[in-house]
């Protein structure tokens, strides 16, 4: 199938390519950088995945992870998560209650996280995917 359609040998090919990029930032989340570092790049990842979909209502969106969920996915242990959260909390970073997310500053918490989202690919429309083929 993906021979005879160029569209969709494309689209499996940007797929692979934003999911390398996803894992290299992984890699990188999990071996260099600080826990306010992980925990804050979550955060933005998460919150611009959400936007990216709809899923967010102005700087909230749902984050129904427990604090040992956190932890799990990012290395660390609960009690850092906590300590981590109180920090950005404090620092007026985040609002995290009731399974909610609140990010007061965008931009704020994506400094401190050393977060760029370039390698999210987010700005690219896909249009070369669109069924009609229009581009």
């Amino acid at each position: 199938m993906a021979d005879d359609n160029g569209r969709v040998m494309r689209a499996l090919w940007w797929d692979t390519l934003v999911t390398v990029a996803v894992q290299r930032e992984w890699t990188v989340n999990l071996g260099q950088r600080t826990a306010l570092e992980r925990l804050g790049h979550l955060f933005c990842e998460l919150f611009l995945r959400l936007r990216g979909v709809g899923l967010t209502d102005g700087a909230t969106s749902d984050l129904p992870l427990t604090q040992v969920e956190l932890a799990d996915a990012l290395g660390l242990l609960n009690v850092h998560i906590n300590r981590t959260l109180q920090e950005l909390r404090r620092a007026g970073l985040i609002v995290l209650r009731g399974g909610r997310l609140t990010i007061p500053d965008f931009d704020a918490l994506q400094g401190v996280s050393l977060f760029n989202p370039n390698y999210l690919h987010l700005d690219h429309e896909g249009r070369q995917f669109d069924a009609d083929g229009s581009v």
